[in-house]
């Protein structure tokens, strides 16, 4: 089992060697810290349940693209069995081939590699085991306890009964055992039609848990399965199958989310019955974010109504969207590892990821200097032609990161922002008559504006100081403000999008009568700047390279990036929202 990065806390090796020289207390410290699943499997290590073993699995469906509630799963799954010296399969849950496709493993297969996490050869499909599960059900029908039936998707949702009443038994319950034997051979064979026959628990139609009133275990699909071809006309529904799946694969702990709880008496029940490996099932909290949807039907929406641009759309919270945008696994782990497991819902607040990817991006970005919204500066008595090479910091989080050369000459872009013909009180950027300092460079004074005939400016006259190369004035006179700057002659130009939140309502769902999430789209999540200027270092920078833009924020190389055009995404800016929240709680505790 091999991970990048390390967890938050070590649960300690089966063998006892972590033990050695800590205290009880250092011990019962450490179990506090433990969330309630890896207390589970702590215990279950002391007592040797399951002789010593931690074997975990990630199950996805391969119907879909894998976002960050998924990344929450994966990143619990898989680090259990690397803190407990353990081992986590991949496996596909691939029992619904109408809406599986290849495209889909591959894509979950690159995200789980680029979370840092490897299976090893650990990798299985649920329809593996298909010919397993197919005796499973037979054995079950012989025992009296399975069923065909001849009823209709709908009339079985009419005789199942509600929470209040009970259900009502099919007329086919009692058929014979041969009887059932035979027809459900005929619904493998393929010679009766979709939807004509399912294969039914004989369980309790009056079970005050819904699940437990004769579950649907097979229905008859004649599709074609991206891996067993058309072999198959009959298919495993996913309660059958998922504890199925985890039995032979001996899994220990079956981790799953909160909504497969009432599942559960149906998952021992498959099990005990057929009287083979009994897997532990726990239930932990989902992901849900602000200003963002997780349902991967509303997700397939977006895409497929053309309101973002594909599933790895920097807006959306799926993995390869994320990561197109320029977030870094690390932030991803490190805030999954924040939020911690819970057996509540709730919602984490956005903020909270920014600040995780805030926190990475800080430590390992290049700092290099763009100008989003340029605006002529010429400096009039700084010698025609001339060239200078001023050193700029790679990274001042890392001294490693050694520094680069930045051409700077007479004529310059600065932010259109950074200046103010008239500014008002605590405007300490640019103005007539001020001076202030160019990053790496000199100081720089503001002597006159040009205009267009509408009025706007459009380039600036300045002169500079060259005594003060270097950013500091040898008499000891300070200025207030410091800009970021491109020479004219050297910048590259680039494409910039500037990404905001998808939905301008934290929860997207809180709509109108008779609207859906999709009246709180946010018209201006997605901004297209054409006209940028960066830097010369950028020249030839790869797609998904992470940098932080000074003064802007951090940007990630896109995928749409060339040589002839160079294209950039905002991954967050530098304000850090989570950080001020933060403080504001802790001054009102201290008061």
């Amino acid at each position: 089992m091999s991970k990048v990065g390390t967890a938050d806390v070590d649960v300690a090796n089966r063998k006892g060697q972590n033990d050695r020289g800590r205290s009880d207390k250092d011990k019962a410290d450490t179990e506090q810290k433990l969330d309630f699943v890896r207390q589970i499997v702590a215990e279950d290590l002391k007592t040797n349940k399951w002789g010593g073993r931690v074997v975990t699995r990630f199950p996805p469906e391969p119907n879909g693209y894998l976002h960050i509630g998924h990344a929450k799963s994966i990143c619990l799954n898989f680090g259990i069995a690397a803190e407990c010296d353990g081992q986590c399969n991949l496996r596909f849950d691939d029992t619904n081939p109408e809406k599986e496709e290849e495209e889909y493993v591959k894509s979950i297969m690159e995200d789980v590699r680029w979370l840092g996490w490897d299976w090893n050869d650990r990798l299985y499909f649920g329809s593996d085991y298909f010919e397993q599960m197919y005796e499973y059900a037979v054995q079950l029908v012989k025992k009296g306890k399975a069923y065909v039936c001849d009823l209709t998707p709908e009339q079985i949702r009419e005789y199942r009964g509600t929470l209040t009443e009970p259900g009502r038994d099919s007329p086919y319950r009692n058929r014979s055992v041969e009887e059932n034997l035979d027809l459900f051979e005929r619904m493998r064979k393929g010679e009766l039609p979709d939807g004509s026959r399912t294969l039914r628990a004989k369980i309790d139609m009056s079970h005050p848990n819904l699940n437990m009133r004769d579950p649907v275990t097979y229905r008859i699909l004649h599709a074609t399965h991206h891996r067993t071809g058309d072999k198959w006309c009959i298919y495993p529904m996913y309660d059958w199958a998922h504890g199925l799946e985890d039995s032979i694969e001996r899994i220990t702990h079956s981790v799953c989310t909160l909504e497969f709880e009432n599942h559960r008496p149906l998952y021992d029940w498959f099990l005990e019955e057929l009287g083979v490996y009994h897997p532990q099932q726990i239930e932990f909290a989902r992901l849900n974010l602000s200003y963002t949807v997780m349902s991967k039907r509303k997700l397939l929406q977006l895409v497929r109504d053309g309101l973002v641009s594909g599933w790895d759309d920097p807006r959306l919270p799926t993995i390869c969207g994320l990561r197109r945008r320029g977030y870094s696994p690390e932030a991803i782990r490190n805030f999954c590892r924040r939020i911690g497991v819970n057996k509540f819902n709730s919602t984490v607040d956005i903020a909270l990821l920014e600040h995780c990817v805030r926190e990475d991006l800080n430590k390992t970005s290049p700092r290099v200097m763009a100008v989003l919204w340029p605006l002529k500066v010429i400096i009039d008595n700084y010698p025609k032609g001339q060239v200078e090479e001023m050193e700029a910091i790679n990274n001042p989080e890392d001294p490693s990161a050694g520094t680069r050369k930045v051409p700077f000459s007479r004529e310059l872009y600065i932010e259109r922002e950074d200046f103010m013909e008239e500014p008002p009180k605590k405007f300490y950027r640019l103005a007539p008559g001020r001076e202030v300092r160019l990053r790496y460079a000199y100081f720089v004074r503001c002597t006159e504006v040009i205009k267009d005939a509408n009025g706007e400016v459009v380039e600036l006259h300045c002169t500079y100081d060259p005594a003060t190369r270097g950013g500091d004035a040898p008499d000891g006179r300070k200025v207030k403000s410091t800009l970021h700057w491109i020479s004219a002659p050297d910048a590259l130009k680039a494409e910039i999008r500037l990404y905001n939140p998808l939905f301008t309502k934290e929860n997207p769902d809180d709509v109108a009568e008779g609207e859906d999430f999709k009246a709180n789209l946010n018209p201006n999540s997605l901004e297209v700047l054409a006209d940028c200027r960066i830097e010369p270092s950028l020249a030839g920078a790869a797609p998904l390279s992470r940098y932080q833009f000074e003064r802007l924020g951090y940007f990630c190389v896109d995928a749409d990036s060339s040589d002839e055009k160079l294209v950039f995404n905002r991954t967050v800016t530098l304000r850090d929202q989570w950080a001020r929240i933060q403080k504001a709680q802790q001054n009102r505790s201290q008061k």
